[in-house]
This record gives C-alpha cells, structure tokens and sequence, in this order.
C-alpha cells in the first residue's frame, strides 16, 4: 500500500514546516475568531427576533432531504439558512487561527490546545443549535445555547490574551482581596447574562411565525423577570465601581484601573439600550443590539480578570540557567560567557575545570 503524502497525514504539521507567521498575523487570526464568536450571536438574535427560528424546519438538513432548502420557502427560510451558513465561516476563522498558532515558533502546546477548544465548542453549539430546532425552539434549550456561544467568546477572549503573553506561570499584579473581588463581580455578570436569557424566553419573541407550531415560554410574566435582570444590572455596576475605587486605593497598575472603567463604560451604554427597550416594549432591533451588548460586557468582564496577573515569556532564572555558565580552564584567567575576564568584574574565583 503507497504510503499517503505528509500534507495529509499531518497537513498542520507540512504547513508549520513551511511557514511562520509573525506575531501580529497570529493575534490578527485570533482576533477575527473572536470577532465571529459575536458575530453568530447577532445573527443568531436575528434569527429568533425575526420569526425565523423555524425557517428551516429540520436538522441537519433544512427541509426533508434538501440541505439549504428552495426561495419558494420564504424570507424567514432565508434568514434561517444564512445564519446555518454563517457557522462554516466561523468553523474558517477559528481554523485559520489553530493554523496560525500551530505554525508559531517556538511552539506553544497549551495555546495550541485553547485554540482547538474553540472549533470543539463551535461544533457542540452547531449540535446544540439543531436541537433547539428538532425541539421547536423550547426557551431553555435557546437559552442554554446562548450559554454556549457565551462559553464560545470565554475561550477566544483567552485565546486572544496568551498570544500577547508567555508561558510561564501567572503572577499576580494585585492582592488577593483585590482578585476576590474580581471574582465576585464576574460571578454576578455571568449570573446577569443567564438572567436575560431568561428574560428571552419569557418575552414575546419566540423565534416562529409560522403559526404551525406552538412554541413553548417560560411561564412567567417577562417584566418579572426583566425586573430581576436590571437589579443584577445594577450589583454588576456597583460591583465594577467598588473595584475601580479598590484599584486606585491600592495604587494598582494602570492596566487594572483602566480595564475597570471600560467596563463601566460598556454596562452604561448597555444599561441605556435595556431600558430604552423595555419601556419601548422590546422593539426587535434594540433586543438584538443588547445581545450584541451582552457580548461587550462579558469580554470587558474578562479582559478585568485577565488584567489582574501576567504572563512573563520564562520563569524567573529560566533564561539565566539555559545560558553557558562561566568556567574557567587551567592555564587561563576565568571569564565569563562572554570573554570578559572576571577579575574586571569583581567576582570570584571559579573553579579550574581540568
């Protein structure tokens, strides 16, 4: 039997032989997986915000045997189908991110594992997206997939940040009081997005216009509900002020403080879309834009918690200890690795190595 070429035996590892891209491209390809993980989550709001959710009414094909579908079936079949489609450029961005870190020098294994983490969560969520279908829009299996576009944009955003690092451990930039903190105010941001999931799948857009079907809501009044959601709204905010003013009293780093107030800025400006949405009683275009909204506070609350430690290129010594070390030869005057005797330097002497 002819033995296969190496290009498909191992087509990451022929393009990485051949191939390595300067540090700019690899952040650039990271960035633009990161950019599409918000992208679907628009379209996807589109989607339901438009009727269309039931445009294609099967999975994995769009109607009986036919994968797309025909233009008799309709702008919602349209809208459907094009957000089905909008997945493989996704699945392009964040493969062409695995191929650009795989093709890094040195390479960098655990980047590299974050990076196929991505498409993994990708593929689970195109699974997870044909159930909501199969299962007519149930609200908590839509949210649940909200939940995991938002894991989606979790593994990007770090996926982003350690291209810019090294690999050495973690050192924290703050105290631990201070990082506590941190973690409570994500812990309450990731407890307001699932609210507002919530809230979707109370309100009056259930993804369907069909009328074939009845689409199940969850069996609560959705201003309860959204009433629910800005108080979180709110501890979210206090929470951010809270650490900013933490921040300066401790005279942390500017990145911390700086991160902070981002933060602050990106939850007024989502706060404003809310209530102008709900007193306007949920016009489909702002809904979608507080999605796109949810999105920005979810990474400003990581890049926070990211901002609290860095990531050196080597452990501390690291570098010292893989340099040649000074020897001295019998016969000679020491020196070190770089010729300089160490007598001009003020040390000791070494031992003669024989």
């Amino acid at each position: 039997m002819p033995k296969l070429p190496e290009i498909a035996r191992n087509p990451l590892a022929w393009i990485a032989a051949r191939w390595t891209p300067d540090p700019v491209t690899v952040r650039r390809a990271a960035l633009a997986a990161l950019a599409m993980s918000v992208v679907i989550v628009i379209t996807g709001g589109a989607v339901r915000l438009t009727a269309s959710g039931l445009g294609c009414p099967t999975w994995p094909t769009c109607s009986g045997d036919s994968l797309l579908g025909t233009r008799e079936m309709g702008i919602h079949h349209a809208i459907e189908i094009s957000n089905r489609m909008l997945t493989y450029v996704l699945c392009a961005a964040v493969g062409w991110a695995i191929i650009a870190i795989r093709s890094m020098e040195p390479r960098r294994t655990g980047l590299y594992r974050l990076a196929w983490a991505q498409f993994w969560v990708v593929v689970g969520n195109a699974v997870w997206g044909g159930l909501t279908v199969l299962t007519k829009l149930n609200p908590y299996v839509v949210s649940l997939h909200f939940l995991l576009s938002a894991a989606l944009i979790t593994v990007a955003v770090l996926t982003w940040q350690r291209i810019g690092e090294g690999d050495a451990s973690p050192r924290p930039l703050v105290g631990k009081p201070v990082r506590q903190l941190g973690q409570l105010l994500a812990a309450a941001a990731a407890v307001l997005i699932v609210v507002g999931t919530l809230v979707t799948g109370a309100g009056p857009h259930p993804g369907d216009s069909s009328g074939t079907y009845k689409v199940q809501r969850i069996e609560v009044d959705w201003r309860t509900i959204a009433q629910l959601h800005a108080d979180f709204a709110w501890v979210v905010v206090g929470l951010t002020v809270a650490l900013w003013f933490v921040l300066r009293a401790v005279d942390a780093p500017p990145g911390p403080q700086r991160r902070s107030a981002e933060l602050f800025g990106v939850l007024m400006g989502q706060g404003v879309i809310g209530y102008v949405q709900y007193f306007t009683h949920l016009p489909a275009v702002l809904v979608d834009l507080h999605m796109f909204g949810a999105c920005l506070v979810w990474i400003a609350t990581l890049r926070v918690l990211l901002s609290f430690r860095e990531r050196p290129a080597a452990e501390p010594g690291a570098l010292s200890a893989a340099l040649p070390q000074p020897v001295a030869v019998a016969g000679r005057e020491p020196v070190d690795a770089a010729g300089v005797p160490l007598a001009d330097q003020g040390g000791d002497p070494l031992p003669v190595r024989r």
